[in-house]
């Protein structure tokens, strides 16, 4: 399994699998499948080449099978801080370590842009996989955002984690 950061020419490839996320695990992301499939490729190969934002990809042959974004706060007081989001694996790369690698990943690259101190993200509050990979990482539950999320009707709290480098 290859990983590498995205660009504008993966733009189709990861519009691929951002709405097949957005329609397996809809309660794990606070953008829904109704408002990125309106998205042109135009959209996503710009945000794909944005500098202050890394999306990494896991490549299997050729298919992209894994998503994580990276990015860096562009306020001058927080500054300090990155961000971790849109984390997927297609199912059938679930459980193998997919997740694992891109996270280790995603923070060498952090740990590459200056003056970062502080990574946040937030997780569905019982999305114990997820929770257990982020621990292992290192990161803290500092707070839940009680529903975060409303999907169907249904509120979801979000765990907010921070890890300290």
């Amino acid at each position: 399994m290859k990983i590498r950061q995205l660009n504008s020419r993966d733009a189709k490839a990861y519009l691929k699998i951002r709405l097949e996320a957005l329609q397996a695990d809809p309660e794990a992301f606070a953008s829904s499948y109704e408002e990125e499939k309106r998205y042109s490729l135009e959209k996503v190969q710009n945000r794909l080449e944005e500098d202050f934002s890394y999306t990494l990809g896991a490549f299997e042959s050729e298919t992209l099978v894994a998503v994580v974004s990276v990015v860096r706060e562009q306020r001058t007081k927080i500054k300090h801080r990155a961000n971790i989001y849109a984390m997927y694996v297609t199912p059938e790369k679930r459980g193998c370590g997919t997740a694992r690698n891109l996270m280790v990943k995603a923070i060498e690259v952090i740990k590459q842009m200056d003056g970062i101190e502080q990574v946040y993200l937030s997780v569905v509050a019982n999305n114990e996989p997820a929770k257990r990979l982020y621990k292992s990482f290192g990161f803290k539950t500092y707070g839940i955002d009680r529903k975060a999320l409303k999907v169907e009707n249904v509120y979801l709290d979000e765990e907010l984690m921070v890890l300290n480098l």
